[in-house]
Protein backbone atom coordinates (compact mmCIF):
# COMPACT_ATOMS: atom_id res chain seq x y z
CA UNK A 1 0.00 0.00 0.00
CA UNK A 2 1.46 3.52 -0.97
CA UNK A 3 2.06 5.95 1.62
CA UNK A 4 0.29 9.51 1.65
CA UNK A 5 1.49 12.32 0.55
CA UNK A 6 1.46 15.02 2.96
CA UNK A 7 -1.15 16.87 0.10
CA UNK A 8 -3.15 13.88 0.05
CA UNK A 9 -3.34 14.11 3.64
CA UNK A 10 -4.09 18.37 3.59
CA UNK A 11 -6.50 17.53 0.84
CA UNK A 12 -8.63 14.87 2.67
CA UNK A 13 -8.58 17.14 6.35
CA UNK A 14 -9.99 19.87 3.85
CA UNK A 15 -12.96 17.49 2.32
CA UNK A 16 -13.71 16.38 5.70
CA UNK A 17 -13.89 19.97 6.83
CA UNK A 18 -16.26 21.13 4.14
CA UNK A 19 -18.30 18.22 5.23
CA UNK A 20 -19.00 19.06 7.95
CA UNK A 21 -19.63 22.58 7.31
CA UNK A 22 -22.13 21.30 4.57
CA UNK A 23 -23.35 18.39 4.66
CA UNK A 24 -26.38 17.30 7.02
CA UNK A 25 -25.17 15.85 10.89
CA UNK A 26 -27.40 14.78 13.63
CA UNK A 27 -27.41 16.39 16.81
CA UNK A 28 -30.07 14.07 18.29
CA UNK A 29 -32.63 11.06 16.78
CA UNK A 30 -34.89 9.35 18.81
CA UNK A 31 -38.39 7.27 17.16
CA UNK A 32 -41.49 9.47 18.45
CA UNK A 33 -44.09 6.87 19.49
CA UNK A 34 -47.27 8.99 19.66
CA UNK A 35 -46.33 10.19 15.82
CA UNK A 36 -44.82 6.83 14.92
CA UNK A 37 -41.90 8.94 13.11
CA UNK A 38 -38.04 8.75 13.52
CA UNK A 39 -36.64 12.39 14.42
CA UNK A 40 -33.90 13.85 13.51
CA UNK A 41 -32.44 16.70 15.10
CA UNK A 42 -29.81 18.09 12.92
CA UNK A 43 -27.51 20.25 14.05
CA UNK A 44 -28.03 23.71 11.64
CA UNK A 45 -31.68 23.66 15.04
CA UNK A 46 -33.46 22.31 11.89
CA UNK A 47 -35.75 18.98 12.34
CA UNK A 48 -36.28 15.88 9.82
CA UNK A 49 -38.46 13.04 10.55
CA UNK A 50 -40.12 10.04 8.59
CA UNK A 51 -42.23 7.12 9.02
CA UNK A 52 -40.37 3.80 9.68
CA UNK A 53 -42.33 1.96 7.50
CA UNK A 54 -40.26 3.89 4.22
CA UNK A 55 -36.77 2.47 4.88
CA UNK A 56 -35.27 -0.66 4.34
CA UNK A 57 -35.09 -3.09 7.79
CA UNK A 58 -37.26 -0.42 9.77
CA UNK A 59 -40.58 -1.25 8.52
CA UNK A 60 -41.36 -4.57 10.39
CA UNK A 61 -38.77 -3.37 13.40
CA UNK A 62 -40.63 -2.53 17.38
CA UNK A 63 -41.48 0.37 18.92
CA UNK A 64 -38.20 -0.85 21.19
CA UNK A 65 -36.07 -1.72 18.57
CA UNK A 66 -36.76 1.96 16.42
CA UNK A 67 -36.22 3.72 19.81
CA UNK A 68 -32.80 1.73 20.20
CA UNK A 69 -31.51 4.29 17.37
CA UNK A 70 -27.79 5.67 17.63
CA UNK A 71 -25.73 8.76 16.09
CA UNK A 72 -22.51 7.52 14.56
CA UNK A 73 -19.80 9.09 13.06
CA UNK A 74 -19.83 12.56 14.18
CA UNK A 75 -23.55 12.90 13.41
CA UNK A 76 -23.04 11.65 9.86
CA UNK A 77 -25.06 8.07 10.03
CA UNK A 78 -27.94 6.53 12.41
CA UNK A 79 -27.35 3.23 13.55
CA UNK A 80 -29.64 0.09 15.36
CA UNK A 81 -27.43 -2.43 16.79
CA UNK A 82 -30.19 -4.95 17.08
CA UNK A 83 -31.85 -4.46 13.60
CA UNK A 84 -28.13 -4.61 11.54
CA UNK A 85 -29.20 -1.15 9.91
CA UNK A 86 -27.23 1.96 9.17
CA UNK A 87 -28.39 5.16 7.34
CA UNK A 88 -26.25 8.03 6.15
CA UNK A 89 -28.30 11.08 7.88
CA UNK A 90 -27.91 13.31 4.41
CA UNK A 91 -29.26 9.98 2.48
CA UNK A 92 -32.42 10.11 4.54
CA UNK A 93 -32.78 14.27 4.39
CA UNK A 94 -32.35 13.42 0.71
CA UNK A 95 -34.62 10.38 0.53
CA UNK A 96 -33.09 7.62 -0.02
CA UNK A 97 -34.71 4.88 2.24
CA UNK A 98 -32.58 1.34 1.53
CA UNK A 99 -30.77 -0.01 -1.65
CA UNK A 100 -31.41 0.70 -4.53
CA UNK A 101 -32.74 -3.10 -5.34
CA UNK A 102 -34.98 -2.22 -2.03
CA UNK A 103 -36.39 0.82 -3.79
CA UNK A 104 -37.00 -0.79 -6.73
CA UNK A 105 -38.57 -3.57 -5.38
CA UNK A 106 -41.09 -1.45 -3.52
CA UNK A 107 -41.99 0.90 -6.62
CA UNK A 108 -42.99 -2.39 -8.09
CA UNK A 109 -45.40 -3.18 -5.39
CA UNK A 110 -47.19 0.15 -5.91
CA UNK A 111 -50.73 -0.05 -6.67
CA UNK A 112 -53.14 2.35 -8.33
CA UNK A 113 -57.00 1.92 -10.03
CA UNK A 114 -55.27 2.15 -12.96
CA UNK A 115 -52.75 -0.25 -12.54
CA UNK A 116 -55.33 -3.01 -11.02
CA UNK A 117 -57.36 -2.27 -13.93
CA UNK A 118 -54.52 -3.31 -16.39
CA UNK A 119 -54.24 -6.42 -14.55
CA UNK A 120 -57.82 -7.55 -14.29
CA UNK A 121 -57.61 -7.21 -18.22
CA UNK A 122 -54.25 -9.29 -18.55
CA UNK A 123 -55.69 -11.91 -16.51
CA UNK A 124 -58.97 -12.15 -18.39
CA UNK A 125 -56.63 -12.81 -21.79
CA UNK A 126 -54.28 -15.29 -20.00
CA UNK A 127 -51.99 -13.22 -18.32
CA UNK A 128 -48.76 -11.37 -19.17
CA UNK A 129 -47.90 -11.18 -22.56
CA UNK A 130 -44.81 -13.66 -23.82
CA UNK A 131 -41.59 -11.77 -24.46
CA UNK A 132 -41.13 -12.11 -28.45
CA UNK A 133 -38.22 -14.56 -28.87
CA UNK A 134 -34.97 -11.96 -29.73
CA UNK A 135 -35.51 -9.34 -27.62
Amino acid sequence: MAELTDAEIDAAGERGRRERETEPRARNAYYDRESDRIVIDLVNESTFSFPPHLAQNLETATADQLAAVEIIGDGFGLHWEELDTDFTVAGLVSGIFGTQAYLARRAGQATSPAKAIASRANGAKGGRPRKAAGR
